[in-house]
C-alpha cells in the first residue's frame, strides 16, 4: 500500500511539473542531451513520464477521471510549503484513491469476464458445425490440418511441440514459433485442453485446437489471456521424449 501511494505521489507530482514547465517548453528551442548527467536526468524524467502517461491512462479507462488543475495546485502548493491538505489526509485520499481504481478494475474484469464467455459459447456453437472439426466428449475441438504416422503419446509422457495461440479475434498471445524454438513439457502439467488434445495427435501431425476456457484457465484474467477466454491453437507434435522436462 505504501508503495502505490508513493508511485501515486510521484505521479502526481511529475504531472504537475510538466504542466508548469509547458511554458518554458516553448522558450526553449532545444533540450540539449550533450553529456551523461543531461541524458541521465532527462532519462529519469522521460521514465517517469512514461509511467504516468500509462497510469492515467489506465484510470481514465475504469472511469476515474483527474483534475490536472489540481495536481498543478497541490504540486505548487506543497513545494511553497503551503499544502491545503496535511500529509495524514493526503495518504487517506490517496489510500480511498487505490481502493477505488481497484474496485473499478474489479468490476471492469468481470463485465469483460461474462462477455469472453458468452463470445466463446457462440464461437464454439459456430465452430462445431464447420466441416472437418471434430468435439469431444469434454468439449474439446480439434481439426486435423496434417496427419503424422507416428506413435500417440500418453498423460505422463514428455512432448516436444511447436504452436501458436490466439483469442478469437485473432490475437496472438503465444508463439513459439516467433521464438523459433520448439517448447518442451510434461503433457500432464498443461491445460486440460492440451493434454487431452495432444493425445489424439500422433508424432508428425499438426491440429487445430479449439479449447473451451473451463478446459484452458477458466475465471483466471493473464492479462494476455482474458478471463473466460476460449483459445485456438495450432499445435505441431514433433516428438515424444523419454526424459522428463520442466513445465512451461
Amino acid at each position: 500500500m505504501k508503495k502505490t501511494i508513493r508511485l501515486s505521489l510521484i505521479a502526481a507530482s511529475v504531472l504537475a511539473l510538466t504542466a508548469c514547465n509547458q511554458e518554458a517548453k516553448k522558450e526553449q528551442a532545444e533540450v540539449k542531451l550533450d553529456t551523461v548527467e543531461q541524458q541521465q536526468a532527462y532519462g529519469i524524467g522521460a521514465s517517469v513520464g512514461n509511467f504516468l502517461n500509462k497510469d492515467l491512462a489506465d484510470k481514465t479507462e475504469i472511469g476515474i477521471e483527474l483534475d490536472q488543475a489540481l495536481l498543478i495546485r497541490g504540486f505548487e502548493d506543497a513545494l511553497a510549503g503551503n499544502a491545503k491538505l496535511d500529509e495524514e489526509k493526503i495518504r487517506e485520499v490517496l489510500t480511498e484513491l487505490d481502493t477505488s481504481v481497484r474496485t473499478k478494475q474489479e468490476e471492469k474484469a468481470k463485465v469483460e469476464s461474462e462477455k469472453s464467455k458468452e463470445a466463446g459459447v457462440k464461437y464454439l456453437a459456430d465452430n462445431a458445425k464447420k466441416e472437418g472439426v471434430t468435439v469431444t466428449e469434454s468439449g474439446l475441438q480439434y481439426e486435423v490440418l496434417s496427419e503424422g504416422d507416428g506413435e500417440k503419446p500418453v498423460a505422463t509422457d514428455v512432448v516436444k511441440v511447436h504452436y501458436k495461440g490466439t483469442l478469437l479475434d485473432g490475437t496472438e498471445f503465444d508463439s513459439s514459433y516467433a521464438r523459433n524454438e520448439p517448447t518442451t513439457f510434461p503433457l500432464n502439467r498443461v491445460i486440460a485442453g492440451w493434454t487431452e488434445g495432444l493425445q489424439l495427435m500422433s508424432v508428425g501431425s499438426k491440429y487445430k485446437f479449439t479449447i473451451p476456457s473451463e478446459l484452458a484457465y477458466g475465471d483466471r484474467d493473464l492479462g494476455k489471456i482474458p478471463a473466460n477466454s476460449t483459445l485456438v491453437f495450432e499445435v505441431e507434435l514433433l516428438e515424444i521424449q523419454n526424459e522428463e522436462a520442466p513445465a512451461q
